[in-house]
């Protein structure tokens, strides 16, 4: 024998030798037959197998027993796709990303997708009834709060019309990179929830990066002497981050 020690394997080496042998098996099998097959101690067995019934990976079944005496717990894989694999959302925001920058109007595009986006979006406490401005503001603070956005209530503009600063953005990387595609949908979003709200308000307009730390949704009235006024059209967020 060797005098150079093994390594021990590591916990998910072994775990995955147990879901491999147990989704190979055409039947359940126990955790005695599982610790034969793979050389180990049936409580390494016991332990892993804790694990991937807790992940959703592995179930009991029923043994077919008819005897006396305890039956053996018995285990068979549930047939699905890994669940606990890595996610590439990164990678999938980046393809549908160049799939919109492609697009003859890649901004209006990208503002029409924010909108449906914003339309199936609710308050996390749903109004009974209409909601004036005041309550629209707030519910779309909580909702932008909800989605990462860090919000806060900036001094009004020059008009007297309400701001609201963006600390955080959830999309920083592809919106530095694709601001005509990633910051209309954020426009759009805002719009789009706003009309699903009902509100009197509507986001005019956005400036991306306003400062280095701060990009700035301009509030304003949706409606003029009664009649819905459409929000500024997508040229309003610029690449350069300039108003429109």
């Amino acid at each position: 024998m060797s005098d150079i020690a093994k390594p021990p394997v590591p916990p998910g080496g072994r775990r995955l030798d147990v879901l491999r042998l147990v989704q190979a098996a055409d039947e359940p099998l126990s955790i005695a037959q599982i610790a034969d097959e793979l050389g180990v101690h049936p409580n390494t067995v016991r332990f892993h197998l804790d694990t991937l019934v807790e992940e959703g990976r592995v179930e009991h079944t029923e043994p077919d027993h008819k005897g006396r005496g305890r039956p053996a717990l018995m285990f068979r894989a549930i047939r699905q796709m890994d669940r606990g694999g890595t996610r590439r959302f990164r990678l999938l925001a980046e393809i549908l990303t160049i799939g919109l920058a492609a697009d003859a109007d890649p901004s209006g595009k990208a503002l029409a997708a924010g909108r449906a986006w914003g339309h199936r979006l609710r308050p996390l406490h749903q109004p009974s009834g209409p909601v004036d401005a005041e309550e629209s503001t707030d519910h779309l603070l909580e909702m932008l709060d909800e989605l990462g956005f860090e919000p806060e209530r900036l001094e009004p503009d020059a008009t007297g019309d309400e701001q609201l600063g963006l600390r955080h953005c959830p999309f920083l990387e592809l919106a530095e990179t694709s601001t005509q595609v990633v910051c209309p949908i954020h426009l759009g979003l805002m719009q789009g929830a706003l009309e699903a709200w009902d509100s009197p308000m509507t986001v005019d307009r956005l400036d991306p990066f306003a400062k280095p730390d701060l990009c700035v949704a301009h509030l304003k009235s949706g409606t003029l002497n009664g009649v819905p006024v459409d929000p500024s059209p997508p040229t309003a967020v610029r690449a350069d981050g300039t108003p429109g």
